[in-house]
């Protein structure tokens, strides 16, 4: 099994939620996130003063899928997310050593 964590501007998260349903994914978690990159921010003119803004908003997509589903769950994330502009996110993919459902204890990709 694969973890992919996506961070992408706030303003695709439907767009990519949409992609990874069509392409099978069945959950996903998301978290309202802050952060930088090679932008390092921006700088905004509020009331007369200048002042800079570090850290930018961004959303984290975590899914995690079985081993065979990870190649379309990526190219689906990177077709959506991109805007071709600076910021559009990274995607990290991470392997799963086991997943137990809580409620059922089941393990493995049953519990996915």
């Amino acid at each position: 099994m694969k973890k992919i964590e996506a961070i992408i501007k706030p303003f695709k998260l439907d767009e990519v939620k949409e992609a990874l349903q069509d392409v099978g994914v069945q959950g996903m978690t998301v978290l309202e996130a802050k952060g930088y990159g090679r932008q390092k921010g921006h700088s905004e003119l509020y009331r007369g003063a200048e002042y800079v803004i570090d850290f930018l908003p961004k959303i984290k997509i975590e899914v995690v899928v079985p081993d065979d589903m990870a190649p379309g769950v990526i190219d689906a994330i990177v077709t959506t997310a991109r805007t071709g502009k600076i910021g559009d996110g990274k995607i990290f993919v991470s392997d799963v050593a086991d997943v137990i459902r809580i409620r059922t204890g089941e393990t493995g990709p049953q519990a996915v």
